[in-house]
């Protein structure tokens, strides 16, 4: 255990102090090697380490042997430690199916946008990781200053205007957060988030700790694309790089979830943030918003990609629905999603980024008949799509009944409704894709498109499979989203309920 808490830093530093190196490297190879390197072992600690709190235990490293609170820890259980394998993982399996399409997209200074990548995978890692609020911050603004850059680096000059509307969000989101930090400080004197939850009980008659945990939550809100504070991310994800949209589509709103939750439950605790303000309504009716908002303007979107990151909208309501039921189960929901969507929405853009690469376009009108052309490619898409539907035996579908599960424990049997009518809501724009590139014929003047290389489809394809392994093996997936909500608030509402 001793060298597990050694190790445990690695995590974080693996991609940290690579991405630095792969800035100096010349040409194309050596520095997507580097990278490819950093993750992987980045991701095998990070299993590791998984392993070894999911009976939970809590693995705690002082910086500097400075104890806490003075000194900053990486504080990990099974919560953060499940974000922490989905970052690594995904970018594991993206960074070797990305070489092909970074070549097209990204033709220059190569070094420089792994670089990058590798800095806001860093930065993801440390938010997760790290059990001291100010240091979230740090990260935040890490990980987001170079996703900037990463999404500049996007071939349709639309990418520079994206990259700098997300700027403007992001800067007020992270505004929001330091404010609310700063409030708990003032209150407490102490920024360890194990000695705010002993400290905060003490202030909690203080109007400024009110102040405080809505200017986290909104901060926090922003970062998540929570409806109606969604509206930097469909142009992010169209127009960054196909390795980019992917990555943040699987992972960063996830991070930015998990931080929610471990402020809301862990430092707050449910007792004081759910009775302080009403925070189980405001996110339950903007879960709910977000759901029919994001899945309608899918149905109305003709770019792939757009269409996708609508859907991540209304993704991100399911797992926002699944908190506000404010209990073990809704919590355990809302981290089985968070996984879960995370491999999807990989599996879904990576094969748009493959349809991209080959067909160069992801206009859906440009895309009939292509289903023949690229069977192995749209079968994926439309495999990972059943997943995002709910249908069973996939992923997605244990997610959702798992949430429908935490909804009819709750009392609340009409979000069930709510929840099948989305749920046939993102048939539709997924069947439209598929009735477009299967059942439509190619027009005669349309240029002819070849499958891709098995090394672009076996990525994807591992992905997919996920999406169905994790829909019959639920050990890993539930098991590790039970774990985390126990860990993060099963002593305070009750494990079980």
């Amino acid at each position: 255990m001793n060298r597990l808490v050694e190790l445990m830093p690695f995590i974080v530093l693996l991609p940290l102090l690579a991405g630095p190196v792969c800035a100096l490297l010349p040409g194309r190879r050596l520095p997507w090697l580097l990278a490819v390197a950093a993750a992987a072992g980045a991701f095998i600690i990070a299993a590791t380490t998984l392993a070894g709190v999911m009976d939970g235990t809590t693995l705690r490293y002082a910086f500097g042997n400075w104890p806490p609170p003075i000194g900053i820890e990486y504080r990990v259980d099974a919560a953060n430690a499940l974000v922490a394998l989905l970052i690594t993982g995904v970018a594991t399996i993206l960074l070797p199916w990305a070489a092909p399409t970074v070549d097209a997209e990204v033709p220059e200074r190569q070094g420089v946008f792994y670089a990058l990548f590798l800095i806001a995978m860093a930065g993801l890692l440390g938010i997760t990781l790290t059990g001291d609020v100010f240091n979230v911050f740090v990260f935040l603004e890490i990980s987001s200053l170079a996703t900037y850059g990463l999404i500049a680096h996007g071939r349709d000059r639309r990418a520079l205007l994206a990259a700098f509307r997300y700027l403007i969000m992001g800067t007020v989101g992270a505004t929001f957060l330091l404010i609310g930090i700063a409030f708990l400080y003032i209150l407490t004197g102490s920024l360890n988030m194990v000695d705010l939850a002993e400290r905060l009980p003490g202030v909690s008659d203080s109007r400024a700790l009110q102040v405080a945990l809505g200017f986290i939550v909104v901060g926090l809100a922003i970062k998540l694309a929570l409806f109606p504070l969604h509206h930097w991310l469909p142009n992010a994800y169209t127009y960054a790089p196909t390795l980019i949209t992917a990555f943040l589509a699987a992972t960063a709103t996830k991070v930015a979830l998990y931080v929610m939750l471990r402020v809301v439950f862990d430092v707050f605790g449910p007792a004081y943030s759910f009775a302080a303000l009403p925070l189980a309504s405001a996110l339950m009716v903007l879960a709910i918003a977000g759901m029919f908002a994001g899945s309608w303007l899918a149905i109305l979107q003709e770019n792939l990609k757009r269409m996708l990151a609508y859907s991540s909208v209304a993704q991100v309501g399911y797992m926002v629905l699944g908190v506000s039921l404010v209990s073990v189960a809704g919590l355990g929901a809302a981290f089985l999603h968070l996984f879960n969507h995370g491999l999807m929405k990989a599996a879904l853009f990576a094969s748009v980024g493959i349809v991209a690469y080959q067909a160069g376009s992801v206009r859906i009108q440009d895309l009939q008949g292509i289903g023949r052309q690229m069977p192995w490619t749209l079968t994926a898409f439309a495999l990972a799509g059943l997943s995002l539907i709910g249908v069973p035996p996939t992923a997605g579908f244990i997610s959702k009944w798992v949430l429908i599960s935490a909804a009819l424990n709750a009392g609340q049997a009409w979000l069930v409704v709510l929840i099948l009518i989305t749920s046939l809501m993102a048939l539709v724009y997924i069947a439209r894709v598929v009735e477009t590139a299967w059942l439509r014929p190619r027009p005669a003047d349309a240029p002819a498109v070849n499958e891709a290389a098995w090394w672009l489809l076996a990525p994807v394809w591992l992905l997919v499979a996920a999406n169905f392994y994790f829909g019959l093996d639920t050990r890993l997936t539930l098991g590790g989203a039970t774990a985390a909500a126990e860990a993060l608030a099963g002593g305070a509402l009750g494990v079980g309920r």
